[in-house]
């Protein structure tokens, strides 16, 4: 028996297509397309998305922007005051700057109330004859201002006669000559009573000239009563002495220089020595 050899693979099905061998070149061109596709769908496919930890430490305000893009939107949405214009579009209202308020003026110093009651420190002394109770009543005054003269000195001053001194102008010119000052003023009571604002006149006189060291001379005539009810009389006029009040003002306290009861001194109200000098007048 013969035998005829035959190769296995030619008695072998075709190979697949798939596995069918090409010739080069459509095997270079299907590689070409092929790398082509390749890069197509690369390109397409999504980007991972980082997990929560990794995006926070990015980005820590959760925007997924960093910290390099928020500082360029920042400056993009509001540039920085240093690099805006100074100068206001034309046409926009501008405030202008603020006038600094003027200094406020000094308070004016506050004049001290004067005390409830005060007096003087005087020297007494009788007057030395019947027509010298003007020199006498004005040298008492002096002594409240450490001024010493003698009676006789003021009456040349007053121009005193035996008919006594004339009026309050008289006082008034010499206590101011003597204290070379002008504090002195003459006051006047015309009426044959004091009026309710003549008797406050003297008394914020009579305070004032007291407070401020200067007692005070008043020209009375006729009759009245102390505060202790005793009768002092003088129907031909008399001079006398104020050297301190009591009450605010409302009561004086008198220097006599004639007193009939020999004390010297006593105390009435304001309202009644007014009413004394009517018809006369006062230096103080």
């Amino acid at each position: 028996m013969s035998y005829l050899y035959k190769p296995r693979h030619q008695n072998q099905s075709p190979a697949p297509s798939r596995f069918r061998v090409l010739p080069i070149a459509a095997a270079a061109a299907v590689l070409g397309v092929t790398a082509a596709v390749g890069v197509a769908v690369h390109a397409s496919t999504p980007t991972p998305v980082a997990d929560a930890q990794s995006v926070t430490a990015a980005d820590p305000s959760g925007t997924g922007v960093g910290p390099a893009g928020r500082d360029r939107q920042r400056t993009q949405a509001a540039p920085d005051a240093a690099s805006a214009p100074s100068k206001a579009p034309a046409g926009t209202a501008t405030s202008k700057p603020a006038t600094p308020a003027p200094p406020a003026a000094p308070a004016s110093p506050t004049k001290p109330a004067a005390p409830a009651e005060k007096e003087l420190a005087y020297r007494f002394a009788w007057q030395e004859n019947f027509y010298y109770c003007g020199p006498a009543a004005t040298r008492i005054a002096l002594t409240a201002r450490s001024m010493y003269p003698s009676q006789s000195e003021v009456a040349q001053s007053l121009h005193t006669t035996v008919n006594g001194t004339n009026s309050a102008d008289d006082t008034t010119r010499s206590l101011n000559e003597y204290t070379k000052s002008s504090f002195y003023k003459s006051h006047f009571i015309p009426g044959q009573s004091a009026t309710q604002a003549e008797i406050d006149q003297m008394q914020a006189d009579v305070v004032n000239a007291i407070t401020n060291g200067y007692a005070v001379v008043a020209n009375i005539a006729g009759s009245t009563v102390d505060d202790k009810g005793n009768s002092h009389s003088y129907p031909g006029g008399h001079y006398l002495t104020v050297v301190g009040y009591l009450d605010g003002g409302k009561t004086v306290k008198i220097a006599d220089p004639a007193d009939a009861l020999g004390v010297g001194y006593y105390t009435l109200t304001t309202a009644k020595l007014a009413h004394w000098t009517a018809l006369r007048g006062y230096s103080a």
